[in-house]
């Protein structure tokens, strides 16, 4: 029954949420997701209002399904939130305390608001603010990391600490780690890193490979790639700590940002996609520790089903 509450207040089919990925979150990735039963999720950061609209507007073409925006909190834009918000199922915040003003542009658009947290003093914050949902981060996850505790941990606090639904995120990637969280208690779960082998996903394919290649013991918690976030830690592919540390210079490459070209510094929080060139393996391989799970390349679809087979 728990796993039923973010199904029935989200509107889908399916306990599995995508979790928010610059750069990985490609329009038809969010949309095989939602077309899958699950939330699909896209980026809203480092966007302009219109910028979002539009890509709003293009998802909604490929999907009648409920989909979310994720933002980050260091980055927010409350320009960005409003738009969101009035053409968006759910509207997503990571990496700051929760902040009712926020909150309060979210429900006035007519979405569900949610704040992924990393301790259940943030989660009992969120619930107080008005959140609708809670993501519950456990240290396992891959990129930008709240908390400091385990999934299995953090997610027996907050449920014991709250009334609302509680997604559980970090270290998911098979439908065994499914299965366990909902019996768990946990309403949903929130998915990243499998995705970022899926056909759709925005990785460069060089990226893509050092994440088949790796195993669970292949990721760190650092701070290596904090050019433009600094002090706030991630978990990223050892071989890519390894590398960058090697690199010689400034600049490990390029990217394109709306039509624009530009540089990549050493240790730059930006991840590789595939309009990306330069020394990739430098670049920040953001990878959580159930990078282990992913063998090969498929459709967001197959990824879905097989995560739940179990449920």
């Amino acid at each position: 029954m728990t796993k039923k509450l973010f199904t029935q207040l989200v509107g889908c089919d399916v306990p599995i949420q995508l979790a928010g990925m610059p750069g990985i979150n490609t329009i038809d990735l969010a949309a095989a997701v939602s077309n899958s039963g699950g939330l699909g999720m896209i980026s809203g950061t480092h966007m302009s209002p219109n910028y979002l609209s539009d890509a709003i507007d293009s998802l909604k073409k490929v999907t009648s399904y409920p989909f979310g925006i994720n933002f980050l909190m260091p980055f927010v834009d409350k320009d960005c939130v409003k738009a969101a918000a009035s053409k968006s199922k759910l509207i997503e915040f990571f990496y700051g305390k929760p902040d009712l003003s926020l909150i309060e542009i979210v429900h006035k658009g007519g979405a569900l608001a949610c704040w992924q947290i990393g301790s259940k003093e943030e989660a009992e914050q969120a619930e107080k603010a008005g959140c609708d949902l809670i993501v519950a981060q456990g240290l396992e996850a891959g990129g930008h990391v709240r908390g400091n505790i385990k999934l299995s941990s953090l997610l027996s606090e907050v449920l014991n600490s709250v009334n609302i639904p509680v997604i559980a995120a970090g270290g998911i990637g098979t439908s065994e780690d499914v299965e366990e969280a909902l019996k768990a208690g946990a309403s949903a779960v929130r998915i990243g890193t499998r995705f970022v082998a899926a056909k759709e996903s925005g990785a460069h394919l060089r990226y893509v490979q050092e994440v088949i290649n790796a195993g669970e013991e292949d990721t760190v918690l650092t701070e290596t790639f904090s050019v433009g976030w600094p002090h706030a830690h991630h978990r990223v592919l050892k071989s890519c700590v390894e590398e960058v540390n090697k690199f010689e210079g400034d600049i490990v490459g390029e990217r394109d940002l709306a039509g624009v070209k530009k540089p990549i510094l050493k240790g730059n929080i930006a991840l590789p996609t595939k309009e990306t060139t330069g020394n990739i393996e430098a670049m920040a391989l953001y990878a959580s520790q159930s990078v282990g799970a992913i063998k090969e390349i498929k459709s967001a679809a197959d990824i879905m089903t097989e995560l739940t087979k179990e449920i």
